[in-house]
C-alpha cells in the first residue's frame, strides 16, 4: 500500500483476472524490439540450417526477419492458448492450453 499526498492510505489497483495477461499480449504485439534473445535464437537457426544443408549461409537481415516472424508466431500461439484457458474458465495458462492451441491451429506437435 502507498501513502497518498492527502495523508490517507491508497490501495493498489486490483485488476480482474486475465486483464494483466491481455495487456502484456497487446504490449508484445505492438512492440518492435525482440522478445526472443538474439544470441540463442541465432544459434538455433544456424543449427537447424546446418541440418538442412551444411553450407547454408544467412545474412543478418534474414536473421532479423526470422526473429520477427518467430516473435509474431509465439505471440499468436500464446494468445490462442489464453483463449483456451478462458474457455476452460481458468486464468492460469497451462501447457495443455498451448498444446490445444497448436492443435486447433493445425500445427504438428512434437513428442
Amino acid at each position: 500500500m502507498k501513502a497518498s499526498t492527502s495523508g490517507g492510505i491508497k490501495t493498489t489497483t486490483r485488476y480482474r483476472p486475465g486483464t494483466r495477461a491481455l495487456r502484456e499480449i497487446r504490449k508484445y504485439q505492438a512492440s518492435t524490439k525482440p522478445v526472443l534473445p538474439r544470441a540463442p535464437f541465432v544459434r538455433l537457426v544456424r543449427e537447424v540450417a546446418q541440418e538442412v544443408r551444411p553450407d547454408f549461409r544467412l545474412t543478418k537481415r534474414c536473421l532479423v526477419l526470422l526473429q520477427e516472424a518467430a516473435k509474431g508466431h509465439v505471440v499468436e500461439v500464446i494468445q490462442d492458448a489464453y483463449a483456451c484457458a478462458r474457455h476452460a474458465r481458468r486464468v492460469l495458462l497451462m501447457p495443455k492450453d498451448l498444446l490445444l492451441a497448436q492443435r486447433i491451429r493445425g500445427e504438428r506437435s512434437r513428442p
